[in-house]
């Protein structure tokens, strides 16, 4: 075999592996965006309140606000590979679960279970990636692997909202507990295998991680990830939810969010070209904020009603809106695998920024749903993505206010 042969054989294998992680990614998130559309059915035969639903929404972020150190101690342990495969296990078992329940309290406790499959597939994912991609290519593959969240959102709300249409919810929840084992094999397969464990065990790692949990750039790394995912799922978590309350029927409401959350997958996709290009990282937090502050104003303080084709320029706002926040997790994905200190672990900074960032996803929903119940309505919602686009816009400028040219155009 040349050189040249060797090397196009071990740049396909690179691109075979993070193809997979991604891919499991994808499938993870599916399991999140499983739930919205399917939202105003579980209300109605379980009886669920709005707040109630926004809980159901957020507790599968529950693992991820309380366990993204432990799950980075499991993969400095066990190896990152295996912890992928085992969190793909969780999130099939905790499916499962939840298609056999016949009360709210079961229901929650199986989305907490996937919540925790989630946390502990995808805290390893950047670190895969970044392990497993060909050096010319790992702001594209981050950037894909960016968009899973998205991609999950196109796939699984298209999916669902036309399969519930002829099927029960319980029924999604097996489809769904069977899409979760279908990565498992071809991760096994192409994704190398975790090296041996170094010395020391968990002691090594867990000096690592305590290394990594000092740094104050990752905390801030993760408070400004916070501010995009508060809004982002609260806001796409709804959608299904206040199209149907709008009066859009059948699989409306869940094709129309879904198509919105396709563009937040585009808009991470093309984040990362521009990142290989050498954008700066700054630039692109900044302007993501500011972008999605003034789409989500748009999209819910003017009454779209009272304007001519006003359903069709609300939704176009809304997905501008998922469109440009895309380039703060993107962005903030491709810092995190570079984020740890000397002596600290990748795997521990993706996991303390995705604890921090959970809250966010957590709260989001929640929030929202209180101020629509006091508000008589969901117009104030600005209210909040305004407030936590500022937050972010200041948080940046702490990050990267010294280092506003930092880019990443040599991968």
């Amino acid at each position: 075999m040349t050189t040249t042969q060797a090397r196009l054989q071990e740049t396909r294998g690179g691109n075979a592996a993070w193809i997979t992680v991604v891919v499991a990614g994808i499938a993870a998130a599916l399991h999140i965006w499983k739930l919205p559309a399917a939202l105003p059915l579980i209300q109605e035969t379980l009886g669920f309140s709005l707040l109630t639903a926004g809980a159901l929404l957020g507790i599968v972020q529950l693992a991820g606000m309380v366990g993204g150190l432990a799950v980075s101690l499991l993969a400095e342990v066990i190896g990152a590979r295996r912890t992928l495969v085992l969190g793909l296990l969780f999130l099939s078992a905790g499916s499962a679960i939840g298609a056999l329940t016949t009360g709210a309290g079961m229901l929650l406790a199986s989305r907490a279970i996937e919540g925790v499959g989630f946390i502990v597939a995808t805290v390893v994912g950047p670190g895969l990636i970044r392990s497993h991609t060909p050096a010319p290519r790992v702001n594209l593959a981050v950037g894909c692997w960016s968009a899973y969240q998205g991609t999950a959102t196109l796939v699984g709300l298209l999916a669902s909202a036309f399969f519930l249409q002829v099927a029960s919810w319980q029924s999604l929840w097996w489809m769904m507990a069977a899409v979760a084992l279908l990565p498992v094999p071809l991760v096994l397969r192409l994704v190398p295998a975790d090296p041996a464990a170094g010395a020391g065990g968990a002691r090594t790692a867990l000096a690592r991680i305590g290394i990594t949990a000092r740094s104050g750039r990752v905390w801030i790394a993760g408070l400004a990830f916070g501010c995009y995912t508060i809004q982002w799922m609260a806001v796409v978590g709804f959608l299904p939810t206040v199209y149907a309350q709008s009066g859009l029927t059948g699989v409306g409401p869940g094709a129309v969010t879904a198509v919105v959350g396709g563009l937040n997958a585009v808009g991470a996709v093309v984040t990362g070209l521009f990142l290989q290009r050498g954008a700066p990282a700054r630039l692109m937090l900044v302007l993501s904020f500011v972008l999605m502050a003034l789409t989500s104003l748009l999209t819910f303080a003017v009454d779209w009603t009272q304007v001519p084709g006003g359903f069709a320029w609300q939704v176009a706002c809304v997905g501008l809106f998922s469109f440009f926040g895309a380039m703060v997790p993107a962005t903030l994905t491709r810092m995190a695998v570079d984020l740890a200190p000397e002596g600290g672990s990748a795997p521990a900074a993706m996991g303390l920024m995705q604890q921090i960032f959970n809250i966010g996803n957590f709260t989001g929903p929640m929030l929202v749903a209180w101020l629509a119940v006091a508000t008589d309505g969901w117009s104030s919602t600005w209210w909040m993505t305004c407030g936590f686009a500022a937050i972010g816009i200041f948080l940046t400028m702490v990050l990267l206010g010294r280092r506003g040219a930092l880019h990443f155009s040599h991968g």
